[in-house]
């Protein structure tokens, strides 16, 4: 029976899982540290982060769940993309520990004070987002395999198309934020969020615009298999974004509250499924699959085994969290 089951396709799965909430969870989190510089006033910036108070810590659960399920079911992919990565992963590090701290001594410190942990939290934010964005466009570039180790420079992730996925990926945890907070605020903070948020769409269409004809000039079976294997299914996948593109727009003129972070959630994902489609079976693009980076069948049904006992227990604190701190957040709450 066991034989019969493709271990190495569930554990991608749960790692796509994995990696995804990550994307959504901490991706609007991290987004407020990039609006801080466009909202000034103090107490706003208490509320921005009020909104994540309870959450942030845990939002973060992902990114290690991913890691881990990595290591366990694919240790080849595991070592040669942080390899690959180290660099833009280390410097990733060190803007969510800039971050954290700043979260924490920021609703500590005096107000004569307060302005470097703001810059921190600045900093932290922008840093980590901007990195985890050239690890992927490093990774959806390729990196070279030879006798089962990384063959290529430590300084690969270097070159434009990651460079540009940096700002691309910084400006979605930017909208992200911004649809986030007007969800979870009212009065003149929402209404600079719904203004902000047009601007960051319209840029967003763009990045993704010059993304995929980057992708498609850089990489012709990418894009062959795109036009000539999958049309059909791109084809829906273009429309849909589209749809989502217009649905984002017309709430926002609405005054919708949660519509708007519905549809940027939508473009997430449809970017996020397209990746994966374009990519599969490889885990280590171009080259190598699944099934050549997996670890042996009894070490991933072992790990497997508490991977399903432990996934629902964090899925579960984490609706919890967000049910319990749901609705609105204004000056003075001590979430903090």
């Amino acid at each position: 029976m066991i034989q019969s089951i493709d271990l190495s396709v569930i554990w991608a799965v749960i790692i796509l899982f994995g990696l995804m909430m990550y994307v959504v969870m901490d991706g609007f989190d991290l987004g407020l540290g990039i609006l801080f510089p466009f909202i000034k006033d103090r107490h706003e910036r208490d509320v921005m982060m009020n909104t994540v108070a309870p959450v942030w810590d845990g939002n973060e659960t992902w990114i290690v769940f991913g890691a881990a399920a990595m290591y366990a079911a694919f240790p080849l992919a595991y070592a040669v993309i942080l390899e690959a990565l180290y660099i833009p992963l280390v410097l990733v590090l060190a803007g969510l520990i800039f971050r954290g701290v700043a979260f924490e001594f920021r609703f500590k410190a005096s107000d004569e004070s307060r302005h470097i942990w703001d810059k921190a939290f600045i900093g932290g934010s922008l840093l980590a987002t901007f990195f985890q964005g050239v690890a992927l466009g490093t990774y959806v570039s390729g990196i070279p395999v030879a006798n089962r180790q990384f063959a290529g420079s430590a300084l690969d992730w270097l070159a434009p198309f990651p460079l540009f996925c940096g700002l691309g990926l910084v400006v979605t945890y930017a909208l992200l934020a911004s649809t986030w907070l007007l969800i979870k605020t009212d009065g003149m903070l929402e209404s600079r969020m719904r203004s902000i948020s047009q601007p960051l769409l319209y840029l967003l269409a763009l990045i993704i615009a010059v993304t995929i004809f980057w992708t498609g000039a850089n990489h012709g079976d990418m894009a062959r298999f795109w036009v000539a294997g999958h049309g059909v299914g791109f084809g829906l996948m273009v429309v849909l974004a589209l749809l989502a593109a217009t649905l984002i727009r017309k709430t926002l003129r609405r005054h919708h509250s949660h519509m708007p972070f519905v549809g940027v959630l939508l473009l997430v994902f449809l970017g996020y499924a397209a990746l994966g489609i374009s990519l599969w079976p490889n885990i280590i693009p171009p080259s190598v699959d699944l099934w050549a980076a997996a670890s042996p069948i009894q070490s991933q049904l072992f790990a497997l085994i508490g991977t399903l006992f432990i996934l629902p227990i964090i899925l579960a604190y984490t609706c919890w969290g967000y049910y319990v701190f749901r609705g609105k957040v204004r000056v003075g709450d001590a979430y903090h």
